[in-house]
């Protein structure tokens, strides 16, 4: 952790909790100031803030009465340090893993491989050995919310923590609270340019888990495969192909899942795809470095997770699967991955969402043409012109069919399946929902598969 340096300009009294959201003051607590609104502070401090955090620039807006304000270089970032203050001790062994695709899987495997008095925090919620998803939202959470669960996890005898850091998570300071014990990273690839704007800034945010907040001497590990100026900006621990850490030789696919010869010895993995193989490596070789030396051992045991190459049915000798895929890299690893336990026609049913990276879209409908049969349908089209974004992911993939409505296109895929084919409906994984302009509709991909394969 990055040492904290405030400055106040008088006496602080002692609050009583920390928060950045003016609704959420209560009397005797500390308001962080992380925008230039003004009413947000005259709000604020109307509920009772006793103090407020702001940057260097921060100008106390006219009319509101005064209150101490204590001033740090970069207000974020002291945020979460104070908030990890407040809320107490954290788990003594913290791993955070970024990179653009596998965070979800390598975490979860992660917390499996080190054992019962493990956690995970991402994407699925917080997960431990007797919680399947106390909460999903954020796949970083805010920086007080993450250092208040740290704590409860600590006191309900959690010892180890495997953490998701997103880019948006890693750009806004959320984990400068935490003091890592490791640090992972999956794979760098086109994503959040709507946040980011430049492929440069997405990396230089993913970077910031190893050059700022991983501690000076603790390790990092990184796929093989990484561009090569990226892995050397990192430096640490390679898995996979080549790797230094674990070297795997050959990944062998077979009905229930693939054999690895990793480091000279053989290993049965229970999970298809070749990707996914990449995730266990990666979790194993974290939990190596961070002292779980049967790590390997216990590769044979891990279990899917849920959105992430799930096998949701199979009708007339066709298996089907759900995947979050709903990047360009991300549905062509899937689709390649597939191949392998294809017999038969590989089919996709996907899409892409509204309010977000549109230049990826026709990448999308590119990445599609590893498939044999495509449909485009809708993803979350948000505030967009849903047949607007089909037609531009389509655009990489003149010969796909497009099915607006999600449950039938999904529907029409099944109906298609011949034995020994394979069907992925990828985009939404886990997602309970559909946002179609401002309204939330329920929505399972797994659940509409079963149905209908039924």
């Amino acid at each position: 952790m990055v040492a904290l340096q405030l400055v106040a300009d008088g006496p602080v009294p002692e609050w009583t909790g920390i928060t950045a959201d003016s609704r959420a003051v209560r009397p005797g607590m500390l308001f962080a100031a992380l925008t230039e609104r003004p009413d947000y502070v005259a709000q604020a401090v109307a509920a009772g803030a006793v103090a407020v955090l702001a940057g260097p620039g921060f100008v106390w807006p006219a009319g509101t009465p005064a209150r101490p304000r204590i001033t740090a270089a970069k207000p974020r970032r002291a945020l979460a340090q104070l908030a990890a203050l407040q809320a107490g001790p954290a788990p003594g062994t913290i791993v955070a893993i970024t990179g653009t695709n596998g965070k979800t899987s390598t975490a979860e495997f992660l917390r499996q491989i080190m054992g019962p008095t493990a956690a995970s925090i991402g994407t699925l919620g917080v997960i431990t050995a007797t919680v399947s998803a106390s909460r999903a939202g954020l796949t970083t959470p805010g920086p007080v919310e993450l250092a208040d669960t740290m704590a409860t996890l600590a006191r309900d005898g959690v010892q180890s923590v495997a953490i998701e850091a997103s880019s948006h998570g890693l750009d806004q300071h959320r984990l400068d609270g935490l003091t890592l014990a490791a640090a992972g990273f999956s794979n760098l690839t086109r994503d959040h340019l709507d946040y980011h704007g430049t492929e440069d800034a997405y990396r230089t945010a993913k970077l910031r888990l190893f050059t700022e907040l991983l501690p000076a001497g603790a390790p990092a590990v990184v796929m093989a495969d990484l561009d090569p100026d990226l892995r050397a900006a990192i430096g640490g621990h390679t898995v996979g192909v080549n790797g230094t850490l674990l070297n795997l030789a050959t990944a062998t696919p077979h009905p229930g899942g693939q054999t690895l010869w990793v480091n000279g010895r053989t290993i049965d993995l229970p999970l298809p795809g070749r990707f996914q193989a990449d995730n266990a490596l990666l979790a194993a070789g974290l939990a190596l470095v961070t002292g779980t030396a049967d790590a390997l051992d216990r590769l044979p045991g891990l279990i899917g997770v849920r959105g992430r190459m799930e096998l949701a049915a199979t009708v007339r000798g066709a298996a089907i699967y759900v995947d979050y895929a709903h990047t360009p890299d991300a549905l062509t690893r899937l689709l390649q991955s597939l191949r392998a336990h294809t017999q038969g026609r590989l089919h996709v049913v996907f899409g892409a969402g509204g309010d977000r990276d549109r230049g990826k879209r026709p990448l999308m409908g590119a990445a599609s043409r590893l498939a044999d049969i495509a449909i485009v349908t809708d993803d979350n089209p948000r505030s967009e012109d849903p047949a607007a974004i089909r037609a531009a992911v389509s655009a990489g993939n003149p010969d796909a069919r497009t099915i607006g409505d999600r449950a039938m296109a999904i529907a029409a895929a099944i109906d298609g399946l011949r034995p020994g084919d394979v069907l992925v409906v990828a985009g939404k994984g886990h997602e309970q929902g559909q946002t179609i302009g401002t309204t939330v509709i329920p929505f399972d991909d797994a659940s509409v598969v079963r149905m209908h394969a039924r």
